[in-house]
């Protein structure tokens, strides 16, 4: 058991590996998912990407529905749904068939980004400016499904109304003050700076407002975590994410991941050896023994009532044995 760290989930991009097909990344996902709850991991949560070469999951309402029928006891949410990109109706009937066919597993992550660049936006018909409404359109969708909007008193979010989906918001921007006027949960990260982390969590706390859906603050905590046998061999796990990140600062297209052995003999340019290396720092990694110790370090600096492990790397057998260290380090019911 690591002090502080009681509740443990995952967060999966559905990210492409070199070589193979979009359409397996989301079958991993649904697999990830699945040993995730034999594990013992609390929630598992899909995102929301659109035109990234590098990331299948463009749909996670869809996607969410997929990893709820294929598991039977792990809640399943979305880390997730950007609201600025969806009119709040229609984010609400998502829901509301989650819910009605999978009672009391389903979670409602919100975020305010927008697509990445002006080429999506269009596509998606949004704009930057549309990210300043997310506000706005979060009580617009809480009161879909909590059945109290009344701009339009005729129309009705089926089957959404009435009934109890837990909603999140994920700290972009503004995020955490909005999600503390509203009294909801706040997801916040990345780990690679926690002093900033430190500093949302504790404006959240103090301008928590309670609400019907929350009477206390409740913060998750979301970064990448790498357990392995020797901490050599848990940086490895973050090399390919690392030198996806560096590839599109450099050359403007996020990739799929390739083998860690292929991007650690790569001749990389000035930049992109400096953006590798500094993608590669700060993240929880090491072995079981220093994991520990920096986990327990992040929980006491803020205090999370919940962490949320988002690593991704080519190696899927690599990928499993980190999040089955992990469970084993946090004390998770399926590795008792």
């Amino acid at each position: 058991m690591i002090p502080g760290i009681r509740t443990v989930s995952v967060l999966d991009r559905s990210r492409t590996r070199e070589g193979q097909p979009a359409a397996q990344a989301l079958r991993d996902t649904v697999e990830l998912a699945r040993a995730a709850e034999r594990l013992g991991y609390h929630r598992f949560w899909v995102s929301e990407h659109h035109s990234v070469p590098g990331v299948a999951g463009s749909a996670p309402t869809v996607l969410a529905a997929a990893v709820a029928g294929a598991t039977s006891r792990i809640r399943v949410g979305t880390g997730g749904v950007m609201l600025p990109n969806h009119q709040p109706l229609v984010v609400a009937e998502q829901f509301g068939v989650l819910e009605s066919l999978f009672p009391g597993r389903i979670d409602m992550g919100l975020g305010r980004s927008v697509g990445f660049t002006g080429g999506i936006r269009r596509a998606l018909g949004r704009d930057t400016e549309d990210a300043d409404r997310f506000e706005e359109q979060l009580t617009e969708l809480l009161g879909w499904v909590d059945g109290t909007q009344q701009a339009h008193p005729q129309v009705h979010a089926r089957p959404a109304e009435g009934l109890r989906i837990p909603a999140f918001v994920l700290a972009t921007g503004e995020g955490a003050g909005i999600a503390a006027r509203a009294g909801l949960p706040l997801v916040v990260g990345d780990l690679r700076s926690r002093d900033r982390v430190a500093d949302i969590v504790e404006r959240y706390r103090k301008e928590f407002r309670p609400s019907s859906r929350g009477a206390q603050p409740y913060v998750i905590v979301s970064g990448t975590v790498a357990v392995a046998a020797t901490a050599q061999e848990a940086r490895r796990i973050l090399v390919p994410e690392a030198w996806a990140l560096a590839y599109s600062r450099t050359l403007g297209s996020f990739p799929p991941l390739r083998p860690a052995q292929e991007v650690e003999a790569l001749e990389m340019t000035p930049k992109q050896r400096e953006l590798y290396e500094g993608a590669l720092g700060g993240h929880v990694h090491g072995t079981e023994e220093q994991v520990a110790a920096e986990l327990a370090g992040v929980a006491e600096l803020t205090g999370a009532d919940e962490l949320l492990v988002t690593t991704s790397t080519y190696d899927r057998t690599a990928l499993l044995d980190s999040l089955t260290r992990l469970a084993r380090l946090c004390g998770l019911a399926g590795t008792a």
